[in-house]
């Protein structure tokens, strides 16, 4: 099981591995207009294990977002631990 760790409250959430952490995301407060990478509201900021996510989608790109600035409804966690913030 991987984690996401959100660093403002330290709150954890295992993931299974290779699952989307939007829900994971949503239940520690990242909120979500749309889940197709179009709106932009979800934009976290990856603080460690940026190396334990999905690679950047064209939706990512779009908004210039890189692999420390991503979009929660983009990102896959592929194992190991994700500390964001938003």
């Amino acid at each position: 099981m991987a984690k996401l760790i959100y660093k403002k409250t330290g709150v954890e959430k295992e993931i299974p591995d290779g699952e989307k952490i939007k829900k994971a995301a949503e239940e520690i407060g990242v909120l979500f207009g749309c889940e197709d990478g179009l709106c932009g509201t979800c934009m976290i900021d990856i603080l460690q294990g940026e190396n334990n996510l999905s690679e950047i989608t064209q939706a990512e790109k779009d908004l210039e977002r890189d692999l420390k600035h991503r979009l929660a409804c983009q990102c896959r966690i592929k194992n190991g631990k994700v500390e964001i913030d938003f």
